[in-house]
């Protein structure tokens, strides 16, 4: 199952953040308030957080430095800042000291949705490229067979050795065993006290990649 996104809203306004908050809980994200800076960066201190909408302006500690902290602190942590019309260039600034993009108020509901679902789809392709480039993980899914092995178990949730090897309909059980231990040593499967083979945390997260890697090339 996919992860869903975490947003926290950061604004002073607040019936803006309940009104944001009701737009992305209705469309399927998780998201949580602030009402200025320093609540931020404490949420963000105890809960990790997919993306932050940052007001530009705030009183105490405002949207630039605050942004400072988040890049500083959180550096996964996604940025994009609200701004009024006649603070744009400032919001242009924010972008080039790292937020991903701004929205100026006040923005439609599908403008905001739109921003949101690029950024989250961008960073979520990029975390894709970075796990599946870790040493051994391309070598080792790089067979179609290493494949079709983690697809059966995930689909399963557990299965034992004779079971693989009939979901596979090879007879040659050294051959499926040798990509058994390669998955193994990759650290992509794992074996239960029961001796059935189950995947990894890892292994969840690769096969969730492929599948929405493969998703996002067919669409």
């Amino acid at each position: 199952m996919s992860k869903i996104a975490k947003i926290l809203i950061v604004d002073d306004d607040a019936e803006l953040r309940q009104n944001l908050a009701e737009v992305l809980d209705g469309f399927g994200f998780a998201t949580r308030m602030a009402a200025n800076g320093e609540e931020a960066l404490q949420f963000l201190a105890a809960e990790e957080c997919d993306l932050v909408l940052l007001d530009l302006i705030m009183p105490g500690m405002g949207g630039m430095e605050t942004l400072a902290s988040i890049r500083s602190r959180f550096p996964k942590t996604c940025v994009v800042m609200l701004t009024a019309f006649a603070t744009i260039d400032n919001a242009v600034e924010a972008m080039r000291k790292g937020a991903e993009d701004y929205l100026a108020k006040p923005f439609r509901t599908d403008e905001l949705l739109t921003t949101v679902r690029r950024i989250l789809e961008e960073v979520r392709i990029k975390d894709c490229g970075s796990l599946l480039n870790i040493d051994g993980t391309i070598n080792c899914m790089a067979n179609a067979m290493r494949r079709e092995i983690v697809r059966q178990i995930h689909r399963e949730g557990s299965l034992r050795f004779m079971d693989i090897v009939r979901a596979l309909q090879i007879e040659d059980h050294t051959k499926v065993n040798f990509h058994l231990k390669t998955l193994k040593h990759a650290g992509l499967i794992r074996q239960t006290e029961k001796r059935n083979y189950a995947l990894t945390p890892e292994g969840e997260k690769v096969i969730d990649c492929l599948n929405y890697l493969n998703k996002a090339l067919s669409s």
